[in-house]
C-alpha cells in the first residue's frame, strides 16, 4: 500500500480537522502518501484534490470545520457516479478512501465498494452521535458543550423574566445531544424521538408539570429541551400548542447550526486523533468495507452497513433519572 485518500462528507462536525491531521501524521510514520479530495463525493467525481503532508495539517487540531470542505451529493447511490468515483481514485493509484462523515457518508462509502478495487473505511464524524457501533462521534461532544452553553444562557433570562422556553436541538432523528443537554442543563423536560410517541400527549405532560411547578414555587421559569424533526414545524409548533393550551406566552428558540461550529473539546480531538491513526493502521492490515469505533474504550472495526442497519439506543438510564429527579410531581 502506497497511497490513501481522505474526504469529509455530510454536515461538518468538530474534530474532522484533528482527525485529518492524524490521518496525515500516521500515514508519514507509514511512508504512505496522502491525498485530500475537497467537497465530499462531489470532489471525488470531479477529481477535485490536493496533496496533503504534515506541513498541511500544522496548527489545525483546534479548528472547527474541515479543511477540505464538506458537502451533500445526492447523485452519488447511482452506478454512474460509482464508477466515475472508482475510475477517479484508481487513475490516481489510490490504495485506499477514507471516509470522514456520518449514515448518508457511510452509505456512500459502501456504494463505492461495488465498483472500486481498492479498500474503503468509514470514521464516524456527526454530531448526531447516531450511527451504531461506537460509543461517541467525532464532533458529538463539543455539540453538547455548545448547546449546555446556550441553554445556559437562555435561562439566565429566562430566570429574569420567569418565563417558559422551549429550546431545540439538533441531532437528526436522535435525541442523544438533547438528553445530555438536558440532563446538564437542569431542564425541566425533554422530548426526544425515542420517547416521544404521541405529540398531543407529551403536551399535556408538560402542561401538568409546569402547574406543578407553578403550584410549589411559584410562577419561574421553565424549560424544556426538544430534538428537531419531533413534528412539522417544530418548536414553533410546538411553543404554539402549549400557547394555546395554557394562554401563557412560549418562546422557542432553535439553536441551528451554532452547533456544528466551535473547537472542538477535548474529547473530540482525543477520539478524531485515535480513529485517524486507527484508520490507517486497519487500512494497512487489509480491511475494506468497514468502519472504525470505540467500544468501552477499546478502539473497534465493524461492518459499514451497521451504522444504518442498527438503531443505536439512547442511555436509558438516563432517560429514566431525567424523567424521575427531575420533574416535580
Amino acid at each position: 500500500m502506497k497511497k490513501i485518500a481522505i474526504l469529509t462528507s455530510g454536515g461538518d462536525a468538530p474534530g474532522m480537522n484533528a482527525c485529518i491531521r492524524s490521518i496525515v501524521l500516521t500515514a508519514e510514520h507509514y511512508e504512505l502518501e496522502v491525498i485530500g479530495y475537497k467537497h465530499g463525493y462531489n470532489g471525488l467525481i470531479d477529481q477535485e484534490y490536493k496533496l496533503l503532508a504534515p506541513a498541511n495539517v500544522t496548527n489545525i487540531i483546534q479548528r472547527g470545520g474541515t479543511i477540505l470542505k464538506s458537502g451533500r451529493c445526492d447523485d452519488f447511490h447511482t452506478e454512474e457516479a460509482g464508477r466515475a468515483a472508482a475510475n477517479n481514485l484508481q487513475d490516481l493509484n489510490v490504495d485506499v478512501l477514507l471516509v470522514i462523515g456520518g449514515n448518508g457518508s457511510f452509505r456512500g462509502a459502501h456504494h463505492l465498494c461495488k465498483y472500486y478495487k481498492g479498500q474503503v473505511i468509514g470514521l464516524p464524524g456527526t454530531i448526531d452521535n447516531d450511527i451504531s457501533g461506537t460509543d461517541a462521534t467525532i464532533g458529538y461532544y463539543t455539540a453538547i458543550e455548545t448547546a449546555l452553553d446556550s441553554i445556559d444562557k437562555v435561562r439566565d433570562t429566562a430566570d429574569a423574566f420567569e418565563r417558559i422556553f422551549l429550546i431545540e436541538v439538533m441531532g437528526r432523528h436522535a435525541g442523544f445531544i438533547a438528553l445530555n443537554a438536558a440532563v446538564a442543563s437542569a431542564a425541566d423536560r425533554v422530548l426526544v424521538p425515542e420517547d416521544c410517541h404521541d405529540i398531543d400527549l407529551e403536551v399535556d405532560k408538560i402542561i401538568e408539570h409546569l402547574h406543578a411547578v407553578y403550584s410549589q414555587r411559584g410562577i419561574s421559569s421553565f424549560i424544556v429541551v426538544t430534538s428537531e424533526n419531533l413534528l412539522p414545524g417544530g418548536v414553533i409548533t410546538l411553543a404554539k400548542m402549549i400557547t394555546d393550551k395554557t394562554k401563557i406566552e412560549c418562546r422557542p428558540v432553535i439553536l441551528g447550526h451554532v452547533q456544528r461550529g466551535g473547537s472542538p473539546v477535548s474529547q473530540d480531538r482525543i477520539l478524531a486523533t485515535k480513529l485517524g491513526a486507527y484508520a490507517v493502521e486497519q487500512a494497512l492490515a487489509g480491511q475494506n468495507n468497514i468502519m472504525v469505533g470505540e467500544h468501552n474504550s477499546q478502539l473497534v472495526t465493524h461492518p459499514i452497513e451497521i451504522s444504518w442497519q442498527q438503531k443505536k439506543p439512547l442511555d436509558e438510564y438516563l432517560l429514566k433519572i431525567q424523567q424521575q429527579l427531575f420533574h416535580t410531581k
